[in-house]
């Protein structure tokens, strides 16, 4: 049950990440990415004990863009 909630928050979260970017709410930095890592990894939570592998697998690897993402963000204001 709470793995259900999980993967439901995660994929609100990716609706509000995606929703403020494209109305200008934010921009592609650290909010939107944080928010697209944060929305992966609980959709992933959810999935996995599913075995949906195909949708485990995109979130996953959507994570790791996110971090890497965060990551040059990091590096750029390290600067």
């Amino acid at each position: 049950m709470y793995l259900e909630i999980i993967g439901w928050v995660g994929m609100v979260l990716v609706l509000l990440a995606y929703y403020l970017l494209s109305t200008n709410k934010v921009k592609n930095g650290f909010i939107y990415q944080f928010l697209n890592l944060l929305a992966a990894t609980f959709m992933a939570i959810g999935l996995f004990p599913k075995k949906a592998w195909f949708s485990f697998v995109l979130q996953v690897i959507w994570a790791v863009i996110a971090l890497v993402a965060l990551f040059k963000l990091f590096k750029k204001k390290g600067k």
